[in-house]
C-alpha cells in the first residue's frame, strides 16, 4: 500500500487533491510504460513488419507478378516508412505496456472496492491480457479472409497492390479493436461488483445485448466486412453469456 493509499486507511476516503495526485503518479507511470514498450518495438521493428506482412504475402502468393514468396508492400512515399515504424512502435508500446497500465488502473479503484472484491487484482491483470491476446490473435485468423473478400468485392480486374503505412493501419486496427472488444466481459464483471448491473439485468437484456453487440462489431470493424463482424461478434456474445455465469459464482 502506497502512501496515498494509507493516509486514510481508516475511513477509506481519499480527498479530491489526493485522488488528483494518485491519478497524475499512476498515468505517469503508465506513460513510461508505453515509450519503453515504444522504444523496443522501434528496435524489432523489421521482424514485426515481417510478422506483420504475412497475410498480404499469403494473399498474393501465387500470382502473375508474385508466384513464388508472395508481393512486397510497396511505398510511394519517401517519408512513410519513418512515420510508418513510428507507429508500428506506439502501437507495439501500448500493447507491451498493457499489463502496468492495466495493473495502474485496478489500483487505482480499489480503495473504493470493498475487501473481498480486491483479491481479484491479478486474475483481473491476467485475464485482460489474454482476453487481449487471444483477441489480437483471432483478428490475425480473420485477416485473410477480409483482405480475400475485399479483393473479390472489387471485382476481378482489381490488382491487390497495397501501400505499406495502408496496410499497417488496417492490420494494426483490426488487431487493437479486437482486443479491446475482447475486454468486454470483464467489464460486465467489474460493473457487477461495483452494483452497476446485475445477472438479472443481464439476463433480461439477452436480446437487446444480441443487437447491441451486432451495432458495435459492425462499426468497429476498420475493414467493414463480414467475416471480421462474424468473428467479434460471436465471441462477445458468448462473453456476455460467460459473465452472467461468472456473476452468479460471485454471489455463491
Amino acid at each position: 500500500m502506497n502512501d496515498s493509499e494509507g493516509q486514510h486507511a481508516g475511513d477509506g476516503r481519499m480527498t479530491l487533491i489526493e485522488h488528483l495526485t494518485e491519478l497524475r503518479r499512476r498515468i505517469i507511470i503508465c506513460a513510461a510504460a508505453v515509450a519503453l514498450g515504444a522504444v523496443i518495438s522501434f528496435i524489432i521493428y523489421p521482424t514485426i513488419l515481417s510478422f506483420l506482412s504475412e497475410p498480404y504475402k499469403d494473399l498474393t502468393r501465387g500470382t502473375e507478378n508474385c508466384p513464388f514468396d508472395g508481393c512486397d508492400l510497396a511505398n510511394i512515399d519517401p517519408l512513410v516508412p519513418f512515420a510508418v515504424r513510428l507507429k508500428v512502435a506506439t502501437y507495439g508500446g501500448i500493447v507491451l505496456a498493457l499489463p502496468v497500465w492495466l495493473w495502474q488502473l485496478w489500483r487505482f479503484v480499489t480503495p473504493g472496492l470493498h475487501k473481498n472484491e480486491k483479491r481479484y487484482a491479478i486474475p483481473f491483470v491476467l485475464s485482460s491480457v489474454v482476453l487481449f491476446a487471444l483477441g489480437a490473435f483471432i483478428a490475425w485468423l480473420t485477416l485473410p479472409r477480409a483482405l480475400e473478400f475485399l479483393v473479390s468485392i472489387g471485382g476481378g480486374d482489381v490488382s491487390p497492390f497495397y501501400t505499406v503505412d495502408k496496410y499497417v493501419s488496417l492490420i494494426s486496427l483490426m488487431m487493437l479493436a479486437f482486443g479491446l472488444s475482447f475486454e468486454f466481459p470483464l467489464l460486465l464483471v467489474f460493473l457487477m461488483m461495483v452494483g452497476v448491473l446485475s445477472t438479472g439485468t443481464l439476463s433480461r437484456g439477452r436480446r437487446w445485448a444480441a443487437v447491441g453487440i451486432t451495432t458495435f462489431a459492425a462499426v468497429i470493424t476498420p475493414s467493414q466486412d463480414p467475416y471480421s463482424l462474424l468473428f467479434m461478434a460471436g465471441p462477445m456474445y458468448l462473453f456476455y453469456e460467460a459473465a452472467i455465469v461468472i456473476g452468479k459464482l460471485m454471489k455463491k
